[in-house]
Parts: structure tokens; C-alpha cells; sequence
């Protein structure tokens, strides 16, 4: 059986490689990926709700309005991921790397991004009410016209962030690389 057919019957494909598929619109609700390869995989309008991608390498898939909510994607790679519109609420994303990802318009609510790589990420218009943002790298990171209401900040880099029109109601600031305090 290949990868894609095991995934297909048994919703689990650990450490499978699934380069370049095209999953999109697919139900893999509560699949375990875990150390998959799905970079340059398209994954648009997929359901993944409660998936585990644990150490999974996404990078340069396409995950435009992908559901991702409650799943666990601790250590997982996102670089270069568009990601834009995508449901994140409630995800495990502690230590992932999502260096220049799209996540413009996504949901975000309550994330888990605890030390996790953000540099350069697009986070436009995003919500992240509640989001654990803390000792992550944000340095060149866009926050423009996002909700941060609620969300931890303590010990990020926030170099070259830009804030601009960005909801900041009862942030938590801590101490912080990089951004000017007056």
C-alpha cells in the first residue's frame, strides 16, 4: 500500500512522504502525521481538525482556509507555508518554525506559538485573541490590522514589528527585544 492509500484507510501515515500531493478538500480529521512530508503539499479547503503533525515538514505547502483547529503541531515546519484564512484556534504550534508563512486573516484564537520561529511573518488582519506568542522570534513580523487582544507577548523579539492599526487591548508586554517603550 502507498502512503497516500494508507493515509486514505487508516487516517495514519507517520513519517510518510507525501511530497507535493494534493490533498485538498480532503477529510482528514484527526489523522496522525506525525513526522510526515508534506512539503509543497496542497491542502486547500482540507479539514485536519485535531490532526497531529508533530515534526511534520510543511514547508511551501499550500494551506489556504485550511481547518487546523485543536490539532498538535509542536516542532512542525511551516516556512514559506501560505496559510492564509486558515483556522488555527486552539493549535499546538510551540516551537514550530513558520519564517515567512502567510497566515493573513487566519484564526489564531487561543494558539499555542510558545518559542516559536514567526520572523517575517504576514499576521495582517489575523486574530490571535488569547494567543501564547511568548519567547517567539517576531523580529520583521506584520501585525497590521490584527487582534492581539489577550495575548502573551512576554519575552518575544519584536524587532521591525509592524503594529500598525493592530488591536493591543491587555496584552501581556514583559520584557521585550527590539521594541521602543516610552
Amino acid at each position: 500500500m502507498n502512503n497516500i492509500e494508507e493515509l486514505k484507510n487508516t487516517n495514519k501515515c507517520k513519517r510518510c512522504n507525501l511530497v507535493g500531493v494534493d490533498l485538498s478538500e480532503h477529510n482528514l480529521n484527526g489523522a496522525i502525521l506525525n513526522e510526515a512530508n508534506l512539503s509543497g503539499a496542497d491542502l486547500t479547503n482540507a479539514y485536519l481538525f485535531q490532526t497531529y503533525l508533530v515534526s511534520a515538514n510543511l514547508s511551501g505547502a499550500d494551506l489556504r482556509k485550511i481547518d487546523l483547529s485543536n490539532s498538535d503541531l509542536r516542532q512542525a515546519d511551516f516556512r514559506e507555508t501560505d496559510l492564509t484564512q486558515s483556522d488555527l484556534s486552539e493549535a499546538d504550534l510551540s516551537g514550530a518554525n513558520l519564517q515567512c508563512a502567510i497566515l493573513t486573516q487566519a484564526d489564531l484564537r487561543w494558539a499555542d506559538l510558545y518559542q516559536a520561529n514567526l520572523c517575517s511573518v504576514d499576521f495582517s488582519n489575523a486574530n490571535l485573541t488569547g494567543a501564547d506568542l511568548s519567547e517567539t522570534n517576531l523580529t520583521g513580523a506584520n501585525f497590521s490590522n490584527s487582534n492581539l487582544t489577550r495575548a502573551d507577548l512576554r519575552g518575544a523579539n519584536l524587532t521591525n514589528v509592524d503594529l500598525s492599526d493592530a488591536i493591543l487591548t491587555e496584552v501581556f508586554w514583559g520584557n521585550n527585544r527590539g521594541i521602543k517603550h516610552n
